[in-house]
């Protein structure tokens, strides 16, 4: 049997050296058991990994398909919500005809989860190539489908992550109170929230109620959201000083501390809703630390 070159990849993803033993005594097992329980059930499983922002959901998913794929021969592929955005021009439609908030990508109505079911039921049910979409942060619209990575299906297993993957809608009277400045004065009647609240209730469900395993990656408090945000956005700025940037990093994409600040209020709300409500729900719970690193698992 083939084994994945851990540190290799530890290295290529900039992850300290303590992931090593995480990905041993946690990642390695869990990888494993999704690979029996998709033998036994002789037929493709979906996999929902719920994070946090900066919760490193991103690198599990990434992990557990190299995983399955080189030491399991299991044909894995992942799929990010954040790959399904709505054009610019759409999400200006839904802020000049719903509430202006709606330009912002991120939350619950942001997202194609039509087009997420289509390619999920490509990827299960069809012999041949499908299409994965791709969505270009830097210009804020999806790639063009010429640009889209092709994967041979159907697959064994798809694992699907994001940081509302999972999350259930709130009452009325709990989106009548304001949880931060952002829906305070730029929310002031709630039909913002409301609106997103009515789309996670509705087609995101659909959605999740496609999913046969959940894994969630419990941040300790949505406090530490600001701190690993930082980070990335600090090592996109260490990228643009040093040269080292990507075609698609670019300077004013990089948000100072204000910034970021108003940006994840944006996710607040369900973010703290999902820490208080998910983790009884999970099949495989990891607990992180401040620092992300595994604590406990159940």
């Amino acid at each position: 049997m083939k084994s994945i070159n851990i540190e290799d990849f530890i290295v290529k993803n900039k992850l300290p050296s303590s992931y090593k033993k995480v990905i041993q005594d946690s990642f390695t097992p869990l990888a494993k058991d999704l690979v029996d329980q998709q033998r036994a059930k002789n037929k493709p499983i979906i996999i929902g990994i719920n994070g946090a922002q900066g919760s490193g959901k991103t690198t599990l998913a990434t992990l557990l398909v190299l995983l399955l794929n080189t030491e399991h021969s299991i044909h894995a592929v992942t799929l990010s919500i954040d790959d399904f955005y709505f054009s610019h021009s759409h999400r200006d439609y839904l802020a000049k005809t719903i509430h202006p908030l709606m330009i912002t990508r991120g939350v619950p109505g942001t997202h194609d989860i039509a087009l997420m079911l289509a390619i999920i039921n490509s990827l299960t049910f069809n012999s041949g190539i499908t299409h994965l979409p791709k969505f270009n942060k830097a210009t804020d619209n999806p790639y063009p489908e010429s640009q889209y990575p092709l994967i041979r299906s159907p697959v064994d297993i798809i694992i699907i992550e994001g940081w509302c993957i999972g999350a259930e809608g709130q009452s009325t009277s709990d989106l009548s109170q304001s949880i931060n400045s952002l829906e305070q004065n730029e929310d002031t009647d709630s039909t913002w929230r409301n609106y997103i609240n009515k789309q996670l209730m509705g087609e995101y469900q659909t959605l999740f109620n496609r999913v046969d395993k959940w894994i969630m990656l419990k941040a300790p408090s949505f406090d530490c959201v600001f701190k690993w945000r930082l980070e990335q956005e600090n090592k996109l700025r260490m990228q643009w000083d040093e040269n080292l940037s990507l075609s698609h990093i670019h300077e004013n994409q990089i948000m100072d501390d204000v910034s970021l600040k108003r940006f994840i209020m944006f996710y607040q709300r369900i973010t703290e809703h999902v820490l208080k409500t998910l983790p009884a729900k999970v099949d495989y719970l990891f607990e992180l630390d401040e620092n992300r690193i595994v604590q406990n698992t159940h």
